[in-house]
């Protein structure tokens, strides 16, 4: 599988390094939807803090893709569902930690989740 980044300098706004416009996706066999992940731990507990909920979060879906053969080099998108805008730099760390520096299209949206202890929750689209 190749990944090629689309990311114009011209007609349209500037992305900034943590995110792309576009990834190509060529030559994939396999793609993997992830439902919206919460930073819950196995028990079903929400982490205390934001920062808590984003390891948890991130560590749930290494274990997500893992059941599927895959890890989080294989993602080509993030959608990010935040309680409060004040999430959104610390989503952003957190994701960027996590893709290791690489940058995939994404989203943050400011959403009501349906638990008010999940702070954030994250979806994914993974290929390979």
């Amino acid at each position: 599988m190749q990944t090629v980044p689309h990311d114009p300098t011209e007609g349209v706004y500037a992305t900034g390094d943590d995110y792309v416009h576009a990834l190509e996706v060529r030559g994939a066999g396999r793609l993997l939807f992830v439902s919206g992940t919460m930073g819950l731990d196995a028990d079903g507990v929400p982490g205390s803090t934001l920062d808590r909920q984003l390891d948890l979060i991130w560590s749930n879906l290494r274990a997500i893709l893992g059941s599927a053969g895959l890890t989080v080099n294989d993602i080509v998108r993030v959608t990010s569902y935040l309680r409060d805008a004040a999430y959104a730099e610390a989503n952003a760390k957190a994701r960027v930690a996590a893709l290791g520096g690489r940058t995939v299209p994404t989203t943050a949206i400011v959403a009501e989740t349906l638990v008010s202890d999940w702070l954030v929750e994250i979806e994914v689209i993974a290929a390979a």
